[in-house]
């Protein structure tokens, strides 16, 4: 009985052995094809590494063509302020020079600085003086006051502008 069992169980190797034979033959396809596939998407990705390398190098090259032109600009900048700023300088210069120049003379017996003192027989025209508050602060009437100051504008008295007063 040994034997036949034996028999039995042999007749299925042959059979086995081709079952794993064709599934080794369906696998090798699939995996060829899956291989192929992968080298047909490895040389589409290669392409496209290629292409992007391409268009990185032509934007760092334009990177420093750009960043020349801004360094030369920013120089040129420079430049033309330091000579504005230089041509300031002299103008100012030359602005004081004819300002100095060109200044008003003091009038004629007046000193340009210090505050108008009356001298003897004078009257110093302060804020808020008319002939009339004059002729009461000195004692003399409007009319003596004008004969003394022939050229004297009354409605137009200034701060500082010195009368003349009659003798006494």
């Amino acid at each position: 009985m040994d034997n036949i069992s034996r028999d039995n169980n042999s007749s299925y190797l042959p059979v086995a052995g081709v079952i794993a034979g064709a599934l080794a033959v369906v696998i090798s396809f699939v995996a060829y094809f899956k291989a192929s596939k992968v080298g047909s998407d490895l040389a589409t990705a290669n392409t496209t590494i290629a292409a992007v390398s391409d268009k990185a190098d032509a934007a760092e090259t334009a990177a420093r063509a750009a960043q020349t032109s801004s360094d030369k600009l920013r120089g040129d900048t420079q430049s033309a302020f330091d000579n504005v700023g230089a041509r300031f300088g002299k103008d100012e210069a030359d602005i004081k020079l004819l300002q100095d120049t060109h200044k008003a003379p003091a009038p004629i017996g007046k000193t340009p600085a210090g505050p108008v003192v009356a001298g003897k027989d004078e009257y110093v025209v302060k804020g808020g003086d008319t002939g009339t508050k004059i002729a009461t602060a000195t004692g003399f009437s409007v009319k003596q006051l004008e004969a003394v100051n022939p050229g004297v504008d009354w409605t137009k008295l200034k701060v500082g502008q010195k009368l003349k007063l009659p003798q006494k």
